[in-house]
Parts: structure tokens; C-alpha cells; sequence
């Protein structure tokens, strides 16, 4: 079975449950590991879950007109790209740890008490628990790996919604 064969609708919920399914990892991983997220793993799983939710609304509309299915693939590949950066961040704190041990405020905390911009830019700028690698895989830890499948599920969506129909 040739992926590059499949239809536009079966790629795109394919790459939706992919989505869904990393989620469903790392809440387990959460839950049943003791893995606590940094305010960039949570920002991560948002990523995930508007990409699986752009994915999933794409394989279930599957417009039949070209222009459709750009627009799908485009909004996939920016959703991933978005997650891709967020997740490209974490694996640069990890590889270059700031220089303080401390986390700072929960973010449950950071979120009752800050602005979004404010927030935003205070989690994307990352604290010592951002670069602590808790697990691994293969060498790669958890952002690497969300980092990779970032690339690989926006290549998917930009590939099924700009590649020609087949008749």
C-alpha cells in the first residue's frame, strides 16, 4: 500500500490521528510516567491539537475543487509550522540550558495572573525545567521528537493539498 497513492482524504485524517494519537502519548506519559509538561510542552500538545483539528476538518470536508484542498494543505502546514517552531525552541533551550535551575510560577499560575502577550512571550522564552531532558527515545528526547513529527505531518498536508487530483 503506496502512501503516495492515498486520496486527499485519507492522508489528511491519517495525519489527524497521528496528531490525536501524540497527544494521547504524552498525556499518558504525564499520567502514568510522572513526566511533568514545561509551559512549551503544553504549548506543544495546543499545537498538535490545532493541526489534528485542521487535518481532521480537511479529511472529512475533502473538497473536490483544487483550491480547496490548498487552502487545507496550506493551513495544515502552517499549524505544523507554528508547532515546529515551538518545538525547535524547546530543543535549542535543551541543547543551550539557561543558566538558573528554577522553573519560575506554574503556568497555571502565569496564566491567571498575566496577559497573553505577556504569557507568550515569558513561555517562549523558557525556564530552567525547559531544558531538562526527563526522557528519551532513540537518542531524541520528547521536543525533538514533537519537533519531527511537526516536519513530517506538515509535509503530509502540504503534499495532499497541492498535489494534482487524480482523475
Amino acid at each position: 500500500m503506496n502512501p503516495f497513492r492515498w486520496s486527499f482524504r485519507a492522508l489528511m485524517l491519517s495525519a489527524a490521528v497521528v496528531c490525536f494519537a501524540l497527544i494521547g502519548f504524552a498525556i499518558y506519559s504525564q499520567l502514568q510516567w510522572g513526566l511533568e509538561p514545561c509551559p512549551l510542552c503544553i504549548f506543544q500538545r495546543i499545537a498538535f491539537a490545532a493541526l489534528g483539528l485542521v487535518l481532521l476538518v480537511a479529511g472529512v470536508h475533502a473538497p473536490r475543487g483544487d483550491i480547496g484542498r490548498r487552502v487545507y494543505g496550506l493551513f495544515g502546514f502552517a499549524a505544523a509550522a507554528v508547532g515546529a517552531g515551538i518545538a525547535g525552541r524547546h530543543v535549542w533551550l535543551q541543547l543551550n540550558p539557561p543558566g538558573f535551575a528554577a522553573c519560575g510560577a506554574p503556568f497555571s499560575f502565569m496564566r491567571e495572573t498575566m496577559d497573553t502577550p505577556t504569557l507568550i512571550k515569558r513561555v517562549l522564552t523558557g525556564s530552567g525545567d525547559c531544558g531538562t531532558v526527563d526522557w528519551t527515545f532513540l537518542g531524541l528526547s520528547m521536543p525533538a521528537w514533537s519537533l519531527l513529527w511537526f516536519v513530517l505531518l506538515g509535509a503530509v498536508a502540504l503534499y495532499a493539498g497541492l498535489r494534482t487530483r487524480r482523475r
